[in-house]
């Protein structure tokens, strides 16, 4: 009698690798990828509030070197150039100040946004 050779039997992994794909591709399409709206890397002091930042509002960022104006750096004549041309003098604008710049520099910001107007102003924290 002549033995017949047995086959080894294996699951088909097609269809597994094709719903381990789909689910990946899945989830990078779904998660969203907020990216921070900050221009500089700032270390914010620590306070106590609960305040939140929206769109709407006018986001500024200092160092001891740069400036940012909602997420572009610029120069403090830029953004004097930019605040003038804002109509909407009570909108509301936070400052995000790095708690290593000088008090000069933070006095400089501020006459500039009182210069233009601008007096609905928040200092924004740290979070924790």
């Amino acid at each position: 009698m002549a033995r017949k050779k047995r086959e080894m039997i294996s699951p088909d992994l097609t269809p597994l690798i094709d719903v381990v794909f789909l689910i990946l591709i899945f989830f990078m399409v779904s998660t969203t990828l907020k990216k921070d709206e900050r221009a500089l890397s700032l270390i914010l002091p620590s306070g106590t509030s609960t305040q939140k930042i929206e769109k709407r509002e006018i986001n500024i960022e200092l160092t001891k070197d740069e400036l940012a104006m909602d997420g572009k750096k610029m120069r403090f004549d830029d953004l004097k150039k930019r605040l003038s041309t804002i109509k909407e003098k009570d909108k509301v604008i936070n400052i995000m100040i790095d708690k290593r710049v000088i008090y000069e520099r933070v006095m400089k910001l501020l006459d500039s946004l009182s210069e233009y107007g601008f007096n609905n102003i928040n200092l924004v924290e740290k979070r924790k």
